[in-house]
């Protein structure tokens, strides 16, 4: 039975780590997914001009999972703004870019979340952390790596999503909304949010 085990970091440089190692404990490739905001990725990049400059830097810059993130690709997604993303769970986020286009999103960020097997209610903390900055990795394992796979997630500490809700709720936040723009923080030139959608 297929598991997918979920963590949300607020620093690219922490799911970089995380990345490293459980590619360097033998979890494929090709079962990791890695998303991080691109405006975060430009922040831990050295002079990245746009979005896919970020993700090639941050390709560059890992070392064991660079056969992951060296194959980040570079997409905007409703109401999170631009990402960058590689994975097996890349080409869901591809799908729903193209399906924004032509008017059928398929559900958006949260979707494509919930499709994973997360719950809704995390879905959407999930995607307005991403919208906000922050970085997610997703691991998709069998019963035999899920031990392996745990166990390095364990070793990183990550954002305890039940907290990371209570604070966006005691802030007037009530669900991630794909109609906003790109989050800005208040006083920043450019600020188009409500106030209860403000850190």
């Amino acid at each position: 039975m297929t598991t997918h085990l979920t963590r949300l970091y607020d620093s690219i440089p922490q799911a970089q780590r995380v990345v490293d190692e459980l590619h360097n404990a033998g979890i494929p490739s090709n079962d990791i997914t890695f998303i991080a905001h691109g405006d975060a990725t430009m922040q831990h990049t050295s002079g990245a001009a746009d979005g896919a400059s970020a993700g090639a830097s941050l390709g560059a810059a890992v070392g064991g999972g660079a056969g992951l993130l060296a194959g980040l690709g570079v997409m905007a997604i409703p109401g999170v703004g631009p990402i960058v993303a590689a994975g097996w769970m890349a080409a869901t986020l591809t799908g729903i870019v193209a399906g924004a286009v032509t008017g059928a999103a398929a559900g958006g960020m949260v979707g494509a979340l919930t499709d994973t097997g997360i719950d809704e209610e995390d879905a959407h903390v999930y995607a307005e952390s991403l919208r906000r900055g922050g970085s997610l990795v997703i691991v998709k394992t069998d019963e035999m790596s899920r031990a392996v796979a745990e166990t390095v997630l364990d070793r990183h500490p990550s954002v305890t999503i039940s907290d990371r809700r209570s604070v966006y709720e005691g802030e007037g936040w009530n669900g991630f909304d794909e109609k906003l723009g790109p989050y800005t923080r208040p006083g920043q030139v450019g600020d188009r949010h409500s106030p209860r959608n403000m850190l």
